[in-house]
């Protein structure tokens, strides 16, 4: 059930937004900073309005507007995500529209902006005054992967809540679909949302990713020749930027596991510095060949 598993993964703000609803105090403008339960919490609340079934406060999960709203089909439920990684102004300024009228099913709406912090700046601008003045029943929710990445205007305009990764939960989350210890750790420590971790939980091409960077690495610690052929293959298997992304970041998690070593301190460092040169566009293999270089020939 979709309120088990939010209230297992963030149970603080998920008593916190019972008692919310429980006052009827549920405000205008949220911003939810990290996306462990984020995007599930505003669901939640979503259905909260809407459920025509209610125990309590709480949305019954089967009546057709719960059904609708999980499945981003309900109408008077709006979701805006990044399109070529902007939100436009123009998609904004519609919903500024919407918000002077009343919803299609009841008077309330409610809209849901994902990775909010990709919305152009005068998208964001466009918003302030209907946060400060809603001339409807609607509720906004900003959900973003860090608070930081808003603009002012809107952090100072909206109440704060933050879904950051509790690694234990998650790590036992997986293991209680099966996977062993040793991966489930890795994964929670790499994930950065639950979705992702559901969706890399039983990928095969992942897993073999965290294999050969796993190989790379007991190389690199030993400072042979063949950490070269194993950067090659590396390369041949992450044949796409979020493949490229994974490595790296299974590598940033195996050397962070064992930051006492001196040694591997000196590979995150030169990890960090081939992330930087991947990151504007030197190739990925060029980039860890430069990791390799800098490690077995010094």
């Amino acid at each position: 059930m979709k309120q088990e598993r939010l209230n297992d993964l963030q149970p603080e703000q998920f008593d916190r937004f019972v008692r919310i609803l429980e006052q009827n105090q549920l405000n205008h403008a949220y911003l939810f900073s990290g996306f462990f339960g984020s995007l599930d919490m505003a669901k939640f609340l979503a259905k909260s309005l809407f459920c025509t079934d209610k125990v309590g406060v709480l949305p019954c999960e089967k009546c057709r507007n719960c059904k609708l709203i999980e499945e981003e089909e309900f109408p008077d439920v709006t979701m805006i995500k990044p399109i070529n990684q902007i939100i436009k102004t123009e998609r904004i300024r519609e919903l500024v529209g919407q918000f002077s009228q009343a919803g299609i099913e009841s008077k309330q709406q409610v809209f849901i902006i994902e990775q909010a912090e990709k919305m152009h700046p005068n998208a964001a601008n466009s918003l302030l005054k209907v946060i400060e003045e809603p001339q409807s029943e609607a509720y906004i929710f900003f959900l973003t992967s860090d608070e930081e990445k808003i603009l002012p205007t809107i952090r100072s305009r909206t109440q704060i809540f933050y879904f950051q990764k509790q690694v234990t939960r998650l790590a036992l989350q997986l293991e209680q679909v099966g996977l062993i210890k040793k991966k489930s750790t890795l994964l929670a420590q790499l994930s950065l949302s639950q979705a992702e971790a559901e969706k890399l939980v039983n990928q095969a091409n992942f897993w073999t990713l965290v294999d050969e960077s796993e190989r790379l690495l007991s190389l690199l610690l030993v400072k042979k020749k063949e950490t070269y052929l194993q950067v090659a293959k590396l390369a041949s298997l992450a044949d796409d930027k979020e493949k490229q992304d994974y490595v790296l970041r299974i590598l940033e998690v195996l050397c962070g596991q064992d930051l006492l070593q001196a040694r591997i301190r000196e590979i995150l460092q030169a990890l960090l510095e081939a992330r930087k040169m991947w990151q504007a566009n030197v190739s990925f293999q060029n980039a860890m060949e430069y990791l390799v270089l800098k490690e077995i020939e010094t």
